[in-house]
């Protein structure tokens, strides 16, 4: 079924990234190391319609765990938003952040715990949407300020993209710039906005913020089927732009970079 999805969207390929919030990616590195070999496993045993990002362990991250995935064929790397969110936590993943501009390949952030973060159960009265819309949205924040703000200079030629538009933080960056932040560029090329569980105003936003360019397509499928926002085509042509590197058709019309 996911795969008819995929072609009735028009797309050739989509990359899948485990779930972060989860919490998979911060256990002890062995425990996680073996938990990300399943998923790989089993990402693999999809069909070539799929591809994976390539998570690693972030208890005592390792560089080597950056080529091991994409030796295993993943089109990128992907890390939880903690890892990001604050100078001294991109300074503690630095090595690793190296290792993947080396490598030519984007890396995907997405909301979900760092090293020694506790993954909370949500007590029964939460509402199914509550963290989605809190909790997720301020470690994309974080992160994106943290990397646009100070992270950028120490990797000018990282390709990174934010999930979930990084919680529309590029937005308020006119805040930031009032309560006396440093000047980032909020058109960096090589930062994108993957467009999961956003629709038209939110994207429209975006471009015009950021730069078309910059707006990759993504869904949160399984769980969430996502809205049109009627630049389906362009965000595909991107997301295979970004990818195209590793993507072993070069005529591939559309790429979904998160599902």
């Amino acid at each position: 079924r996911r795969a008819a999805l995929l072609h009735a969207d028009g797309l050739d390929l989509a990359l899948i990234a485990i779930s972060s919030p989860i919490g998979i990616e911060a256990l002890p590195h062995d425990e996680a190391h073996n938990l990300i070999g399943a998923h790989l496993d089993g990402v693999a045993e999809l069909g070539e319609e799929f591809s994976a990002w390539g998570p690693i362990a972030v208890d005592e991250p390792d560089p080597d765990d950056v080529d091991a995935v994409l030796d295993r064929g993943c089109l990128g790397v992907s890390l939880p938003a903690a890892c990001l969110a604050g100078v001294e936590h991109v300074s503690a993943i630095g090595y690793v952040l190296e290792r993947i501009a080396a490598r030519g390949v984007p890396l995907l952030i997405h909301p979900g715990p760092g090293p020694g973060q506790a993954r909370h159960e949500a007590p029964s009265t939460e509402a199914r949407w509550w963290r989605a819309m809190t909790d997720y949205v301020a470690q994309m924040h974080a992160a994106w300020l943290t990397f646009a703000a100070f992270g950028r200079r120490e990797h000018p030629t990282l390709r990174i993209v934010f999930a979930m538009l990084a919680g529309g933080a590029p937005l308020i960056s006119e805040r930031l710039q009032a309560r006396g932040g440093p000047e980032v560029d909020i058109r960096d090329p090589l930062s994108y906005y993957e467009t999961s569980s956003y629709g038209p105003r939110a994207v429209d936003a975006m471009a015009r913020w950021v730069g078309d360019g910059q707006l990759v397509y993504g869904s949160d499928r399984p769980v969430i089927e996502p809205m049109r926002t009627g630049r389906e085509k362009l965000l595909q042509a991107n997301a295979a732009q970004l990818v195209q590197m590793r993507v072993r058709d070069a005529g591939a019309r559309g790429v979904e970079v998160h599902a």
